[in-house]
């Protein structure tokens, strides 16, 4: 049986009407303002970084979680803070990794009803109510980013970094897929994106997918280190801010 296409005019429909009123989207425009604000100026000294993304369910007795905290010591061995969204999971791991070798540890905490609160080896930490100011914080001041295991909002940021690289947004800044099994799948997709041409096949190459922590640490030092003139600095003066 066809479909029945409607007859009405333009003129015969009648739009619906949003919630909120102009006033409500006032008020969350400065909410917002004040966040961006807060979070420049919290983050200001926290010097070059590397965000590490993944999932915030994991334990420390998964081999996920082990595996990413051993690579952000290693990251952290760089000079670079390590960056994450400050909950549990992969982002405590990549934190604990950090103090592990008495490295830089920041984290930008979301405030959600459940799952998430900031984790124990953080040095500093801020907290938001808006996921889309934490991950335009989360990916401005870092050189690298290090995608692990992780759910949909891990993807997220996956696929939104690379998207700032592909446009010219942000510069070309490496990316580290780590887990070349569970990311097998959207490794296929990508390949099919690549075959219907829906992205380049040169895209494949703002990324790495690998096991192996000292070629990821490897891909990032030459990548970062040298290409944007990062230099090494004395340690801090006792109290001096960062």
């Amino acid at each position: 049986m066809a479909a029945k296409i409607s007859t009405e005019t333009p003129s015969e429909i009648q739009f619906l009407d949003g919630p909120r009123s102009r006033w409500e989207e006032f008020k969350m425009a400065f909410q917002v303002f004040y966040e961006f604000i807060y979070g420049f100026r919290s983050l200001h000294f926290i010097g070059p970084c590397v965000t590490v993304f993944g999932s915030a369910r994991f334990t420390e007795d998964n081999i996920h979680y082990q595996k990413a905290r051993k690579l952000s010591g290693e990251i952290a061995k760089l000079g670079f803070t390590i960056l994450t969204g400050g909950g549990p999971g992969i982002m405590e791991a990549a934190n604990r990794g950090a103090r592990d070798v008495k490295g830089k540890s920041v984290g930008i905490n979301i405030v959600l009803p459940h799952e998430q609160f900031p984790n124990r080896y953080l040095d500093k930490w801020i907290d938001l109510r808006y996921f889309f100011v934490r991950k335009t914080l989360l990916i401005k001041y870092s050189y690298a980013f290090v995608i692990c295991p992780g759910g949909f909002g891990t993807l997220d940021e996956f696929f939104e970094s690379l998207t700032l690289i592909q446009t010219g947004k942000i510069q070309e800044f490496p990316v580290v897929v780590f887990g070349t099994e569970f990311h097998q799948h959207i490794q296929e997709h990508i390949d099919r994106m690549i075959l219907e041409k829906t992205i380049s096949p040169n895209d494949k190459d703002m990324f790495l997918v690998t096991d192996n922590i000292e070629d990821a640490v490897e891909h990032i030092r030459k990548h970062t280190i040298a290409p944007f003139k990062l230099k090494y600095k004395p340690k801090p003066f006792l109290g001096e801010r960062w």
